[in-house]
């Protein structure tokens, strides 16, 4: 009789085991929140700092290095940080006005890691230009993070 309760108990046990390692802890979930919050907020930061021309904020939040990698409709590509940095004098200018932004239909993915993110959503970017509209609407957005 031992044995036959030992041969259900053992099974059961594997399988208790097993579903047990299965589960997703809270804290790790919780981390991983943490994590997507952490990109939306980078996500909002790399396009909100034009409004007051926070540059700190922004090179704060964008990579400070040559795998920096932006893709404009002009200038067209932009390789690296120190190319990107040039672009401080425009985006300075007082004839540059950011107005506002909206991201709309944002997702963003988390690799199993959390060491990885991209994103996409609809951007619209509301800017002048010496007065001028100087907009991006209806903009797909991309990126990887991280």
């Amino acid at each position: 009789m031992k044995v036959n309760i030992l041969k259900a108990f053992i099974p059961l046990l594997i399988l208790s085991l097993f579903f047990e390692s299965c589960k997703e802890n809270k804290t790790d979930l919780l981390n991983r929140q943490t994590e997507i919050d952490l990109v939306m907020s980078a996500i909002h930061n790399s396009i909100g700092w034009a409004k007051n021309k926070d540059f700190g904020l922004l090179y704060s939040t964008i990579a400070n290095d040559s795998n920096y990698l932006e893709v404009d409709p002009e200038p067209g590509v932009i390789r690296g940080f120190t190319q990107f940095k040039k672009n401080e004098t425009f985006w300075g200018s007082p004839d540059f006005k950011a107005v506002s932004y909206d991201i709309r239909d944002l997702a963003v993915n988390l690799s199993e890691s959390g060491e990885v993110a991209w994103f996409y959503c609809i951007l619209d970017d509301i800017n002048e230009w010496k007065g001028q509209p100087a907009c991006w609407m209806n903009t797909r957005w991309t990126g990887v993070l991280e």
